[in-house]
C-alpha cells in the first residue's frame, strides 16, 4: 500500500492511502494529528482543543484514559472510540473487564463550547493528575492531554532510554 500526504495544516496531516497506481487507488483517508501545544486548564477544568484538531475529531468526541506508562488522557473521534470498544467486547472476559475499567468506564463524550474548550471531568483530572498547566499532543490517530510536569518527566525518561537504545543499536560507543 502506498500513501500520499495531501494536506498539512497546523497539526493535522491528511494522508491518502492506496495502491501502486491510480487505477488501484483506494478512496480512504487517514488523519494524522501532530504537534505539541502548551495550554492551561481554566478554573472549571476546561482546556482548549485547537480548531484543526476539532475539525477532524468531529462535533463531539470522546475523552478517556490513555494507554501510557504515565497517567494521561486520550481524545478520540466517535468512530475510533467505537472501534476500540468493539475490540474490547471481543476479548476474553478477564481482559475485557480490565480494559472496560481503564477505557470504557472513564470515557466521556464531550462537545466543545464556542471557544473550543472541553470540560474534563474531575474524576479524569484526578486520575491523570492534571493540574493547571497541561500539554495537548497530536499523536498520529488521536490527541493526548498530559499534566505538564508528568509529560516532562515522561519525556526525560523516554529520551534517556531511547538514547541508550540508539547507542547500543548503532554500536557508536
Amino acid at each position: 500500500m502506498s500513501y500520499n500526504i495531501v494536506t498539512v495544516s497546523n497539526g493535522v496531516i491528511l494522508v491518502a492511502l492506496g495502491g501502486k497506481n491510480r487505477a488501484n487507488f483506494e478512496r480512504r483517508w487517514e488523519i494524522v494529528f501532530t504537534g505539541i501545544n502548551s495550554q492551561s486548564l481554566d478554573a472549571k477544568g476546561r482546556v482548549i482543543i485547537s480548531p484543526e484538531y476539532r475539525e477532524e475529531l468531529g462535533e463531539s468526541f470522546y475523552i478517556t484514559l490513555a494507554f501510557n506508562k504515565k497517567p494521561s488522557i486520550q481524545v478520540l473521534g466517535v468512530a475510533q472510540f467505537e472501534h476500540i470498544r468493539d475490540q474490547i467486547r471481543n476479548m476474553t472476559a478477564d481482559k475485557a473487564m480490565r480494559f472496560q475499567h481503564l477505557f470504557i468506564a472513564p470515557a466521556t463524550l464531550v462537545t466543545p463550547n464556542a471557544q473550543g474548550r472541553i470540560q474534563i471531568p474531575k474524576t479524569i483530572r484526578d486520575l491523570t493528575r492534571l493540574d493547571k498547566d497541561v500539554m495537548v499532543l497530536g499523536m498520529d490517530n488521536r490527541v493526548e492531554i498530559w499534566d505538564k510536569a508528568t509529560y516532562e518527566e515522561f519525556m526525560q525518561e523516554s529520551m534517556e532510554e531511547s538514547f541508550a537504545d540508539a547507542l547500543e543499536l548503532l554500536k557508536l560507543f
